[in-house]
């Protein structure tokens, strides 16, 4: 999300600085040389085109929001395994995130997951406990679907 603002700024301050050069030459009078430009070779080539998502995306993105909502549940409950939740979301970005758009995407699906319940839950209740064991049995199938469905 970041990179691509950085992008947008950045394509918007080339956009207007056509005009600029223009601007300032009319001011200071008569016009320069242009300055010389690049070889083709010192160009930095173009990132990578972005793959083609996964099939199971939709699935996996489903997944990192919900290790998400562990995340902060278990440790709110103080469980013994809320520990393990992070670390699980580390394994998904290692193992999938390949590009950093997609990186960025599993990482944005656990934060939702989080800020989700951060948002509501300072104490744990008999309702955020659960909301967890849902949460487990969601992430169990989802997991599972995807192993058997697309192998891993």
């Amino acid at each position: 999300m970041r990179t691509g603002f950085v992008r947008l700024v950045l394509a918007a301050l080339l956009a207007f600085t056509p005009v600029a050069d223009t601007f300032a030459q009319q001011r200071s009078g008569p016009a320069k040389s242009a300055p010389p430009k690049l070889p083709e070779k010192d160009k930095e080539p173009p990132p990578p085109a972005e793959p083609p998502p996964a099939p199971y995306d939709r699935d996996l993105m489903r997944l990192s929001e919900i290790v998400g909502a562990l995340a902060f549940l278990r440790s709110l409950c103080s469980e013994p395994d809320a520990a393990e939740w992070p670390a699980r979301m580390k394994a998904i970005l290692d193992s999938e995130g390949v590009t950093p758009s997609r990186r960025d995407r599993l990482a944005g699906a656990y934060n939702r997951g989080f800020r989700g319940y951060s948002l509501t839950y300072r104490v744990c209740t008999p309702a955020a406990g659960e909301a967890a064991r849902r949460y487990i049995a969601e992430g169990e199938r989802l997991s599972h679907a995807i192993a058997g469905r697309f192998g891993g």
